[in-house]
């Protein structure tokens, strides 16, 4: 019962939502773009990262000195939590804004160069 209820805990703050709705998009992104995306100092991404891969919603794999992460689709409480995210953030603005956002952020970004 404590895991479930910290899953939902991790998912209760915007800042680790938006996170969320960005991973759900693109599958894996590296703390830069996150960064980038959601004006978050390196310090406060990292923060709300290591508090979504305590509580299982997150992976992370480090490459060169920045991680990457990826959203943890196999546990069944996570894959069926994020299917109905993913279609109720659909319809918010703020989730779109992000989405444009994380597009026109990757479209400018040299291949792999977080810096």
């Amino acid at each position: 019962m404590e895991q479930i209820a910290q899953f939902y805990k991790a998912l209760s703050d915007e800042t680790r939502l938006r996170i969320t709705a960005l991973l759900l998009e693109s599958k894996e992104l590296c703390v830069c773009d996150l960064m980038a995306v959601l004006d978050l100092a390196q310090s406060t991404a990292s923060r709300h990262l290591a508090y979504m891969r305590n509580s299982a919603l997150v992976d992370g794999r480090r490459v060169g000195v920045w991680m990457h992460y990826t959203l943890q689709t196999q546990n069944p409480l996570v894959a069926s939590t994020l299917t109905m995210l993913k279609e109720q953030l659909s319809y918010n603005e703020r989730a779109k804004e992000d989405r444009r956002r994380l597009v026109a952020h990757l479209a400018t970004k040299e291949t792999d160069n977080c810096s």
